[in-house]
């Protein structure tokens, strides 16, 4: 085996369910040799680990962190696309675009994951109901495959490995490179409308009537109230600021752009760590209450807009040793009922923490293993040592199959192989064409066996 690798144990974001591996850090250039060193167990690509569940986790094999320099970003301004390694950071990129008048077509929420985690992901945002997912906007991609080759893809050139490679959760090669499109921007600041909404009902029907007029949107719901309060939550709209929208201090220098840290967790929180039914349950309390009940044009940074959650460092350990899973899944429109039942057993379970997003996903695209499709997705992190935890989620897993929705294997950590299978209906077809690709099976993840992917 190569010496260079080293043997380390990993997890996802969300601390559970830990593995060791051979972890080997390589230039893009080394890809092919590395691929033809026995593996036993193979071989799967890890970015920033963001992944909550074991999809960049690969037990008794190997897992290959990829480099690429931000030297090499090349901005191509008539075309509005970027090209960029697959081992750059979105965080990394947007440093460089923002200052230049660009934003990236879609971000979730952290800018911490890698260009190539956003297409084995196909990572998704608050502009999906108007524009998508990430592979919406990929015009191509060079992909490293089992046998060494270096191959083009795209739509129209080896289209089969290109939508295949979108949300393959990296079993279908090493991405290497990729070009994607880019939202023009005058300012690097958001104009956002809020709106408190006092139940479940008027949530919905506010995102129901709206959410199409603008081009980001997202909606936190407090998962602990109940009574005339159950489903209460906060909803944000926004897009990005125009010059005019800005007063005369922020026009001087619009396109400054300087996202930073402000906390940080320590890596070792006591016992079952802070977050609990009633520290969560003050949170909501505080949270909800510090949100105005309507309120038009506030001024927001793209990270307190996007990526709130970023100025924490390391705060996936607030959950303690024990970890914590984000349980979500997709219900398609028509399936309110359903969605209210879902959120209905949550509440009851007084398992979920503060962090639950809602968001409407817009139309889906061509890739076989990709997760959003026209619905309503719930988000929401519970503590991984929670009793009753394992129980709910298998409830929760029957509710969703039954209204027709699937889970995003990206933060999964507990589903199964039978509820994935019937989430994905082209499950099936994802897999004939990565077995025409690797045959050997040479790429594998821990995710890819607890699932049967391969």
């Amino acid at each position: 085996m190569n010496p260079d690798y080293r043997r380390q144990v990993l997890t996802g974001w969300g601390l559970t369910s830990p593995s060791a591996a051979l972890v080997g850090e390589v230039v893009p250039g080394e890809l092919a040799e590395r691929l033809k060193e026995p593996t036993g167990r193979g071989i799967v690509a890890r970015g920033l680990g963001r992944s909550y569940g074991d999809a960049a986790q690969n037990a008794g094999g190997v897992v290959l962190r990829i480099g690429s320099s931000t030297s090499e970003v090349v901005i191509d301004s008539d075309s509005g696309t970027v090209t960029v390694g697959a081992g750059v950071s979105l965080d990394e990129l947007m440093r460089i675009l923002v200052p230049k008048g660009w934003f990236v077509p879609v971000t979730p929420g952290t800018r911490f994951v890698t260009v190539g985690g956003a297409i084995a992901s196909d990572i998704h945002g608050k502009n999906h109901h108007v524009e998508g997912s990430f592979g919406r906007h990929v015009r191509r991609m060079s992909v490293v495959v089992a046998n060494g080759d270096l191959v083009e893809c795209s739509p129209a050139e080896n289209p089969d490995l290109f939508w295949a490679t979108i949300g393959g959760m990296g079993l279908t090669g090493f991405v290497v490179e990729a070009t994607f499109g880019l939202i023009p921007i005058e300012t690097s600041r958001c104009v956002v409308d809020t709106v408190r909404c006092r139940d479940f009902d008027e949530l919905i029907g506010e995102m129901s009537i709206g959410d199409d007029d603008v081009r980001y949107s997202v909606a936190w719901v407090d998962l602990l109230a109940t009574g005339r309060r159950f489903g209460r939550g906060v909803l944000w709209r926004g897009d990005h600021a125009k010059l005019s929208d800005l007063d005369a201090r922020e026009a001087g220098d619009p396109l400054r752009y300087e996202p930073r840290r402000v906390v940080t967790v320590p890596p070792i929180v006591p016992g079952r760590g802070l977050v609990g039914a009633t520290t969560s349950q003050i949170f909501n309390e505080l949270w909800l209450r510090k949100e105005p009940i309507r309120r038009s044009g506030s001024v927001k940074s793209i990270p307190s807009y996007f990526h709130p959650l970023d100025s924490i460092s390391s705060w996936n350990h607030l959950y303690g040793r024990g970890g914590f899973v984000q349980y979500q899944f997709v219900v398609p429109f028509g399936a309110e009922a359903a969605l209210r039942s879902i959120v209905e057993r949550i509440v009851a379970s007084r398992l979920a923490s503060p962090l639950v997003v809602l968001k409407r996903f817009g139309e889906a695209n061509e890739a076989p293993l990709s997760f959003p499709m026209p619905g309503w997705t719930l988000t929401v992190d519970m503590p991984a040592v929670a009793d009753g935890l394992a129980e709910l989620t298998r409830a929760l897993d029957d509710s969703v199959l039954e209204a027709g929705g699937r889970h995003y294997l990206a933060k999964d950590a507990l589903t199964s192989a039978a509820i994935v299978r019937a989430g994905y209906p082209r499950l099936r077809e994802w897999q004939e064409i990565r077995e025409r690709w690797d045959p050997e099976r040479r790429f594998c993840s821990d995710l890819a066996r607890r699932l049967e992917l391969i």
